[in-house]
């Protein structure tokens, strides 16, 4: 999977679904089994366990590297083994004043993380993982790098988080000169970067915006390094507050991407520049936000508005 250049939330992902598929098949050796043990494994998580089509479909693209990949023995065509349908959902949308109630409940850096995902359409790993040469005031805009499909994009910078973001620099640069003093080498950096530029990695540019409160111990070098700021600290707050504010929608995170995007079409902004806002490889992703436009279903009135 390095050799492929999968993230490593994938890597882990993959492997812990082989895992689970051998402990299914009481520890038995990969190489002795097959198309058949995989149904059987993946027919038990639709069934028994009532997995979504998505998590099935995930197990099945897990085993389906391990025998094609690393196994090199291809799976043949069973029953069973074929990708699980997905259900065609619309996303949860929040309006302009629930998004302003969330905004007002939060605090910290989760308030600042949720406005970033708001205004500019990030995704909650993009977000926390931001460094500080991906934000440019002067031209308002942040780059992204290497979100999904490790493609990189530009969105804008609202100008609602300007001073946030200032502010939260300030704190980030404070706990970069600490670091600095403490011997911590800093943020994590690829490998290839790190044998070109060694010292990188204690410069402020390659610092996390949303630096973790802790640091670690690099398994691979040593280093006492720094993380970004968990995923989990900013959802564990948002939930919180959907709950506080009275919420009723079941609503996560993304649904602040979701609602990013279906404001700017609502707002008059071309399909094609919400599809490169948000970062999507085909149009067809994004065009299922123009079926919760604020227009009423499917964008018709009601004929109960006019009795």
């Amino acid at each position: 999977m390095r050799e492929r250049r999968y993230s490593s939330r994938t890597q882990a992902t993959y492997v812990d679904w082989i895992k689970r598929f051998v402990y299914f098949h009481d520890r038995r050796d990969p190489r002795d089994m097959g198309g058949e043990e995989v149904a059987a494994f993946l027919s038990d998580l639709a069934v028994a366990r009532g997995v979504a089509a998505s998590t099935q479909n995930q197990a099945r693209a897990a085993l389906r590297f391990l025998y094609d990949e690393a196994i090199r023995r291809p799976l043949p065509h069973l029953p069973g083994i074929e990708p699980a349908k997905k259900p065609k959902r619309v996303p949860v949308v929040l309006s302009q004043r629930e998004v302003k109630l969330l905004l007002r409940t939060l605090q910290d850096a989760p308030q600042l993380c949720a406005a970033l995902m708001y205004g500019s359409g990030l995704r909650l790993m993009e977000c926390v993982a931001l460094r500080v040469k991906d934000v440019d005031f002067d031209r308002r805009e942040i780059v992204v790098r290497k979100g999904k499909g490790g493609k990189d994009r530009r969105v804008p910078l609202a100008e609602s988080c300007v001073w946030p973001l200032r502010k939260q620099l300030k704190r980030a640069w404070e706990v970069h000169r600490a670091d600095l003093r403490n011997g911590v080498d800093g943020a994590e950096l690829d490998a290839s970067l790190m044998r070109k530029l060694p010292n990188a990695c204690r410069e402020w540019l390659w610092q996390r915006v949303f630096p973790a409160g802790r640091t670690y111990v690099d398994a691979s070098s040593g280093s006492r390094r720094r993380h970004h700021m968990h995923a989990t600290v900013v959802q564990r707050a948002f939930v919180a507050a959907v709950r506080r504010t009275k919420i009723a929608k079941r609503a996560t995170c993304h649904t602040l991407r979701h609602s990013f995007a279906t404001h700017l079409l609502e707002s008059g902004a071309d399909i094609r520049t919400v599809q490169e806002l948000l970062g999507h490889s085909d149009v067809r992703m994004t065009m299922i936000y123009t079926h919760v436009l604020n227009r009423g279903g499917l964008g018709v009135r009601s004929p109960a508005d006019s009795l």
